[in-house]
């Protein structure tokens, strides 16, 4: 397994790897509509683009020993104080269950533990991947339903994971 920091030549990945991993994680769980409503919000190019060209902002792309892309980690230091803010982790679901997940979540503790302390995250009410945030640490501190536009919202547990001093 690979952690391949991401730059703006893999835009067109990050957004092919998106679009498939929502419809397989997310069709039981909200209408085609608002999927293809947030991926156009969070995943166009020029919304990448400006992550990207900001130096808090990170992408990894994932994948396997055969440099097959299998997902990707996104995510933004200093988003409050002492604060990273997972935004976005997504594995194809034929990698589930090979620890790539683990490993993301381990990639991006190393790039971050001398900065920041405490990992934040939101995660679906109804995704089963809050299982998975649980068995790395990480514990419920809130809920949230946050309006993202066009008559859409999302349904969240807040999660976090203290980081041990280093």
């Amino acid at each position: 397994m690979k952690a391949i920091l991401a730059n703006e030549k893999d835009i067109p990945t990050l957004q092919k790897l998106a679009k498939k991993i929502w419809k397989e994680t997310y069709t039981q769980i909200l209408s085609n509509e608002q999927i293809q409503y947030m991926l156009e919000q969070m995943y166009s190019y020029d919304e990448i683009y400006h992550h990207l060209q900001s130096p808090a902002w990170k992408y990894y792309l994932l994948t396997d020993d055969h440099h097959k892309y299998l997902g990707f980690i996104g995510f933004e230091k200093n988003y409050e104080k002492d604060t990273t803010k997972l935004h976005r982790i997504y594995l194809l679901a034929q990698s589930k269950g090979m620890g790539l997940g683990t490993f993301a979540i381990e990639q991006m503790i190393k790039s971050i533990n001398k900065e920041n302390s405490r990992i934040i995250l939101n995660v679906n009410k109804y995704n089963s991947a809050r299982g998975f945030y649980e068995k790395l640490g990480f514990k419920i501190y809130g809920k949230g339903v946050f309006d993202i536009g066009n008559g859409y919202v999302m349904d969240d547990y807040l999660m976090e994971l203290i980081l041990p001093k280093p």
